[in-house]
């Protein structure tokens, strides 16, 4: 028996697109799960269109994956490990974890390398993700019972999360909140949205730290953790993020990815019940970006 729960970064999709992107397994594979009654969602069975939603829990019966994930040696930038979780810096370009096409280089495959994680199926170890060419502070489980206390956390919006960005254009005001809901984009599906059709409620929070030539550095506080939030808000607001070839400009100054930096992230420690914060210094390359518009 395969047990998944599934995320909001992978919702509002088929299941059997789901399935077949998760497991990496035919689709007539998946057909056949699903047909045979070895596919229960929420503990009810369902046919193959059914649209999956955040938090549902799919349970699958005869499973055989295509892949193992392998352990890589490769460099980590650990802030902070103990026996039950490892605060990880992760450079932008980085995958955080494999997915079809991609089952290699990615953080899970240099983290297993370096310890035992929690078992989450292709996704062990990780509580959260930020965007592939996001950097930033990352929580990364070492067994399940931190896993399930750091993800309860985030479901309950008590862990802290500031981001870092530039973004285009001068913000006037100090702070601001963006209260819009997000979905997947109905014209690409590979991009989100500020829609009300099939959406979840996101709130961004930010304020202004600097007003530079054209651009303007800002901090971001999340209230909730919808995929690609603070590109989206801010592009919904006007103010797109710098170097985002997604929901920028299209200008692309390097290869570095899009100006955000996930520098903050404070939660409850799972065994000890105390309160820790951990902060990262911005990267040289956005350095380098960020000092070309002062």
């Amino acid at each position: 028996m395969k047990l998944i729960t599934v995320d909001e970064y992978d919702c509002d999709i088929r299941l059997d697109k789901y399935l077949v992107d998760i497991l990496n397994i035919t689709r007539s594979k998946v057909q056949k799960l699903i047909d045979e009654g070895n596919v229960l969602v929420n503990d009810k069975v369902v046919k193959n269109h059914y649209i999956v939603r955040t938090d549902d829990e799919i349970k699958i019966d005869e499973v055989v994956e295509n892949y193992e994930i392998k352990s890589e040696d490769m460099d980590l930038n650990i802030v902070y490990e103990d026996e039950d979780l490892i605060v990880i810096n992760k450079p932008s370009g980085i995958v955080v974890h494999p997915s079809v096409g991609h089952y290699s280089g990615t953080l899970v495959n240099g983290l297993m390398y370096h310890c035992k994680l929690s078992n989450n199926g292709v996704r062990p170890g990780i509580v959260h993700r930020i965007d592939k060419d996001t950097s930033g502070l990352l929580l990364v489980a070492k067994n399940d019972d931190a896993h399930l206390s750091l993800s309860e956390q985030l479901k309950n919006k008590t862990v802290v999360r500031k981001y870092i960005a530039l973004v285009n254009g001068i913000i006037n005001h100090e702070t601001g909140t963006i209260d819009a809901p997000i979905g997947r984009d109905k014209e690409d599906r590979k991009k989100m949205a500020v829609t009300e059709i099939n959406s979840k409620n996101a709130v961004t929070n930010f304020k202004v730290l600097e007003r530079l030539n054209n651009a303007s550095l800002i901090e971001c506080i999340l209230e909730t953790g919808r995929t690609h939030q603070i590109r989206v808000h801010m592009k919904y607001i006007g103010y797109p993020i710098i170097n985002d070839s997604v929901y920028g400009n299209k200008k692309v100054i390097n290869d570095y990815g899009q100006m955000l930096h996930a520098k903050t992230i404070g939660f409850i420690h799972p065994r000890t019940k105390e309160y820790m914060e951990f902060d990262s210094e911005l990267p040289k390359e956005f350095v380098e970006i960020l000092n070309m518009f002062k």
